[in-house]
């Protein structure tokens, strides 16, 4: 697929999600496989395909709101705590609203 047709969620991952990805594929969508394939365990896998999930739903739902998709995406990476990340949005939805 050329670059430049590749879908904006899939662009926003990184390389790791990709792999990811790429082994869940490869095991027909078993978690239990990749599990086993990291040598970790299935909650750990799952948390993970979680992880990635809301990845590809926060560019979706943020798509006009790049400055909040940014927030939400340091939230579910651990970057930033979740309360500090609604403060924010919040902060900003607020100036949004204010007439200049």
């Amino acid at each position: 697929m050329p670059i430049e047709n590749v879908p904006d969620w899939m662009a926003d991952l990184d390389d790791e999600d990709v792999a990811f990805i790429r082994r869940f594929l490869l095991a027909s969508g078993s978690l239990k496989e990749v599990a086993s394939s990291y040598g970790v365990s299935y909650p750990t896998v799952r948390l993970r395909l979680d992880r990635l999930i809301q990845k590809v739903r926060i560019r979706e739902e943020s798509a006009g709101e790049p400055y909040v998709a940014l927030i939400k995406r340091l939230a579910v990476n651990d970057r930033l705590d979740v309360e500090t990340a609604r403060i924010l949005i919040a902060e900003y939805k607020k100036t949004k609203e204010t007439p200049s």
